[in-house]
This record gives C-alpha cells, sequence and structure tokens, in this order.
C-alpha cells in the first residue's frame, strides 16, 4: 500500500535472531487482524542488530546463550520458549545457529521492495528459530525467502552490495532514535513502543496513532 496523508507508518527495529522479535510479530501481526482500519497501516520493517560482531559462519546459540547469560540461561531460554509456543511459535534453541545477521536483514529490504517484507520475515524467523539454519548462509537465505522472492534474485544480490546502504541506513536510524532493545515500534516518527507488548497494547497505540492524525488528514 503507498502511503497518504491516511496512513499510519509502524516503523518495526527488530533483528531476526532476536525471540522476542518473532514473537512481537505474532503479537502484531494478530493486532493488525483486529484492527478496523488495516488497509490505513503502512507497515515498514527496520534492521536492528543486536550483536554487531556476530561470527560468519553462526554458531550454536545455545553455547552462546550459555555464555551470555550464565547459570540462568536454562531457565530463560525454556521460558522464552513457553511464551512462544502460545503465539504458535515453535523455538528450538538447541538447533538454532546464531551468527551474523546483516545479510538476512538485505534480503528483507529486496523483500520490501516487491512488498513481501511481512512474509519473507516470517520465513526467516520460522528459518532460524525452528529449522536450524545458518542465516548468515546466502544459500540458506535464498531458500527459505522462497517463493516470495526469486532464489536467483537473492543470490545476485548478496553477491554485490544491493540493500547495504539501506540497512547500514536503518541501524544509523535506530541509534539517532536512541534505540537500544528491540523490538521497537515507531508509530508516524512520534509514537513508539518497546518490547514485545500484547495485543491489546499495540491495538491501543494503533488507535491513539489513528485518532491524533485525524485531524491533520481532515485538514
Amino acid at each position: 500500500m503507498r502511503p497518504s496523508s491516511r496512513t499510519i507508518t509502524v516503523e518495526v527495529h527488530a533483528d531476526l535472531v532476536c525471540p522476542w522479535c518473532y514473537i512481537g510479530k505474532r503479537r502484531l501481526d494478530r493486532a493488525l487482524d483486529a484492527f478496523p482500519h488495516a488497509d490505513e497501516v503502512h507497515l515498514v520493517h527496520r534492521a536492528f542488530q543486536l550483536d554487531p560482531g556476530a561470527p560468519r559462519p553462526g554458531t550454536p546459540a545455545r553455547e552462546h546463550l550459555a555464555e551470555r547469560l550464565g547459570p540462568r540461561a536454562d531457565a530463560v531460554l525454556a521460558h522464552t520458549a513457553r511464551v512462544a509456543a502460545e503465539e504458535g511459535i515453535a523455538m528450538d534453541f538447541g538447533r538454532a545457529l546464531i551468527g551474523n545477521t546483516f545479510d538476512a536483514h538485505r534480503v528483507l529490504w529486496l523483500a520490501g521492495t516487491e512488498g513481501k517484507q511481512t512474509e519473507v520475515k516470517e520465513r526467516l524467523y520460522a528459518a532460524y528459530f525452528s529449522e536450524g539454519r545458518d542465516l548468515t548462509r546466502p544459500e540458506v537465505l535464498a531458500a527459505a525467502a522462497a517463493p516470495d522472492l526469486d532464489p536467483d534474485r537473492v543470490l545476485e544480490v548478496l553477491a554485490g552490495t544491493g540493500g547495504t546502504a539501506e540497512v547500514t541506513a536503518d541501524l544509523g536510524t535506530a541509534r539517532t532514535r536512541g534505540i537500544r532493545s528491540v523490538p521497537t515500534l515507531v508509530v508516524d516518527g512520534r509514537l513508539s513502543l518497546e518490547g514485545a507488548q500484547d495485543t491489546a497494547a499495540l491495538l491501543a497505540l494503533l488507535e491513539r496513532a489513528r485518532e491524533e492524525a485525524a485531524p491533520r488528514s481532515a485538514g
């Protein structure tokens, strides 16, 4: 949908190896399904990297998270997996391979040029969290993005510099906005909501944005 004076622009800053970003996406999807004016929402998925220095290829996520979280790692991961399951997501941290997500964000940029960001983002999340795929590998990204994107086109972009400037710009926007944790939603450039909020909170944000935009639209 092309943005208009009536459009509510929702920017989602998120990383593709962030479990709460995946949970937050499912909740936002549900909020949009319930929002009576969803046709007025222009959704933009923006890149964010929790660890810009993460390795290529990916390494076992459970080991990485155990080092980071210490003794509470198992309890934290189990809790996260339970919450994810309530959203219909199967998170298998034992299979997940954590790695640098810059190229995965480039694929998401490409999806945006074809109006397929939401679909491709869901596929990339599933590939990482449920299927144990390494999102640092071009062939994995191409397969995960299909059938929404042409795999040959994905490989062509990844072999060059396509999307590099745009992803870098997204990361800069997040810094400028002071975003330090994700998911973070920015609505119409002025309303923000941090964390994987429940559907009611997301709906309230959308309603508030529409109400505050109404006078400008009328004028």
